[in-house]
C-alpha cells in the first residue's frame, strides 16, 4: 500500500510544531503557551493515526472531523 499523504503532512506539521514549541521556550521564555502548542499540534498527527484503526465509516469521519478542527 502507498504512503498516506495525510499521514506524511500531519508528522511534517507536528515537526515544525515542536521546533516552535523549542523556540519559544529557549528565546522567549514563554513556557505555557509552548507546551499548550506543543499538545494541540501533536494531537492533530494521534487523531489521524486513530483514524486509520475506526471500525467504522462513521468513526473515520468523525475522527478526521476532529483532527481537522484542531488545524
Amino acid at each position: 500500500m502507498g504512503r498516506s499523504i495525510l499521514k506524511d503532512k500531519s508528522y511534517a506539521f507536528a515537526i515544525l510544531i515542536v521546533k516552535l514549541s523549542q523556540l519559544l521556550v529557549t528565546e522567549q521564555k514563554e513556557y505555557v503557551l509552548s507546551k499548550q502548542l506543543l499538545r494541540s499540534g501533536t494531537a492533530v498527527g494521534a487523531l489521524i493515526r486513530e483514524a486509520e484503526f475506526a471500525q467504522s465509516k462513521a468513526m473515520l469521519v468523525s475522527s478526521i472531523k476532529t483532527s481537522k478542527s484542531r488545524l
